[in-house]
């Protein structure tokens, strides 16, 4: 297992971005740590980094995009925004499943914009991104889950920059058909979170299924093994040590190749609270635990989040 400094935040009293996740897997619970209920440990406390964020939220703005960034509040934005970088949301701002540890909007849903893939594209050249990572709202509403317009967004994306592309997809209610029509785009990366352990999935991801979530990671290894698959969840929520080492175990089992895990942030008072915060120590564990598994690489720390340093991980297996 590769492990690189940049990705080991257990030592670091700071952090640079990745999504802090969304409904479509990634943990966009992990939001701005405010402290609800409990003083902060001083592991997640950091100071706030330096840079310009003007250019990148200009160029979101001009091109009426979302981001996770925004929506899921995810405490490493100012930074990754600072160097030029973000994580695009497309399928609209609103979720179709009331997860109990994620930020952004439930309700009615936005009509899907047939130009969002060409917006999309058009950012990533203005930044000048050499690694992108496309995320989604669960759309259980639509059909196909929205797995066309990610294809879409895919080769729009490709054909207009070049630049390597990771999806971190929903679980589209397991519809077999509609996740191979992402498989087809080869995105370089195929991202989905399996967010906690099997025993909170019902407080926490509810209207999703464990065993759902594995079969689609090896669906997409079944039938393009060239797509690096990856996964990731959050800890701070009542499971416990072996109950992590356990879903560790059966993603490898379901051939998931690079793994993220980071301290749950509750994101308001209405959301579900924090259990515990993980000490640095502990996550330095799950990462030799990780390693004695076998994941091609691994992200452990407070901080850490579902995009954390993408393109760097990425880069290691050659995805980049």
């Amino acid at each position: 297992m590769h492990t690189l400094d940049i990705l080991d935040q257990s030592k670091s009293s700071s952090s640079s971005c990745g999504t802090a996740g969304t409904p479509a897997g990634g943990h966009c619970g992990s939001a701005t740590p405010i402290n609800y209920q409990r003083r902060l440990p001083k592991w997640l406390k950091r100071p706030l980094p330096s840079g310009q964020m003007q250019f990148t939220s200009q160029v979101i703005e001009d091109l009426r995009l979302e981001t996770v960034c925004e929506s899921a509040k995810c405490p490493n934005r100012t930074e990754c925004w600072s160097h030029k970088t973000a994580t695009f949301m497309i399928l609209g701002n609103v979720c179709t499943r009331p997860c109990g540890f994620c930020s952004v909007p439930k309700g009615k849903t936005e009509t899907v914009q047939a130009d969002e893939p060409e917006r999309v594209a058009e950012a990533t050249k203005r930044l000048g991104l050499k690694h992108v990572v496309i995320t989604c709202v669960t759309r259980d509403d639509l059909p196909d889950g929205g797995a066309e317009h990610f294809y879409n967004t895919i080769l729009a994306v490709r054909e207009k920059t070049g630049a390597a592309v990771e999806v971190l997809t929903s679980d589209f209610r397991g519809n077999r058909r509609a996740i191979s029509r992402v498989i087809e785009a080869r995105p370089d990366v195929f991202n989905h979170n399996i967010e906690t352990v099997p025993r909170l999935y019902t407080r926490v991801r509810r209207n999703s299924d464990y065993q759902r979530s594995l079969n689609l990671l090896k669906q997409v290894k079944d039938e393009n093994p060239s797509i690096a698959t990856k996964s990731g969840m959050m800890v701070g929520l009542g499971e416990t040590f072996d109950e992590v080492l356990d879903v560790c175990s059966d993603l490898r089992a379901h051939g998931v190749e690079m793994f993220t895990i980071g301290q749950y942030l509750q994101p308001t008072a209405e959301h579900l609270p924090v259990d515990r915060f993980v000490p640095p120590e502990e996550f330095d564990m799950y990462a030799d635990q990780c390693r004695k598994l076998g994941f091609s690489l691994v992200a452990s720390g407070p901080f850490v989040r579902s995009s954390y340093h993408a393109g760097e991980m990425a880069a290691v297996l050659g995805k980049e």
